[in-house]
């Protein structure tokens, strides 16, 4: 008998964990070994149970999807992760797969796409969920290379964590790196968009989806 598949479920809320796991151990051969409700605990589970696959929600309360999967892959380069995201626009997944990711479905997609993906990610097949992947092909069909697609997988993060209205220093703990690197990146982030100031930015993060105001 073949050995289960050991899973790491990353998520912050408890009731979706809980959830996922019914989901997937409904499978004979899929196991939860271990769950995070952070980036910092999915990094101590990671060490603690060695999964062979990590289901990783990127929307964390401490650390950025992109920082985490960067510093998942360099403690264990051979790390499958599929990212499991609310965000529905093809340049989330287009960003988190080069940040390191194997695959990444929506939150909306249907239960059986979730465990085909699974498999999938686990056989190191890149997968990308049906409901973006269409739109995904169709904007690299017609070359479509905007100013979001300029941006680097760090660069792409720090601007969602700038348009959280978080400060340089909270960014700079959160990533781990300085004040000083983060208004860097600031700073090139604005040139790739290019607007001159932060309303400005936030402007064209409205319009092209990346920001929605309440």
């Amino acid at each position: 008998m073949n050995e289960k598949l050991r899973l790491l479920l990353v998520d912050d809320h408890a009731v979706v964990r809980n959830g996922y796991r019914r989901l997937l151990e409904s499978q004979e051969d899929l196991t939860v070994v271990g769950e995070a409700a952070s980036a910092r605990e999915a990094l101590d589970r990671q060490r603690e149970y060695l999964p062979d696959l990590i289901v990783l929600d990127i929307s964390l309360p401490d650390i950025g999807g992109v920082e985490l999967i960067g510093r998942l892959v360099q403690r264990d380069p051979g790390c499958r992760i599929l990212v499991f995201s609310m965000h529905r626009d093809p340049i989330f997944a287009t960003q988190y797969l080069r940040a390191g990711a194997i695959g990444y479905v929506t939150k909306s997609s249907q239960p059986e796409v979730m465990i085909d993906a699974i498999y999938r990610v686990a056989a190191k097949q890149q997968v990308i969920s049906p409901d973006i992947s269409s739109d995904l092909a169709l904007s690299l069909v017609n070359g479509a290379s905007g100013p979001v697609e300029r941006l680097s997988p760090r660069e792409f993060e720090i601007l969602q964590l700038l348009l959280d209205g978080c400060e340089s220093k909270e960014i700079a703990s959160r990533l781990s790196i300085s004040s000083k690197t983060v208004q860097n990146y600031h700073y090139q982030i604005k040139l790739k968009l290019g607007v001159k100031s932060d309303i400005e930015m936030m402007k064209s993060a409205i319009r092209l989806g990346l920001f929605k105001p309440y």
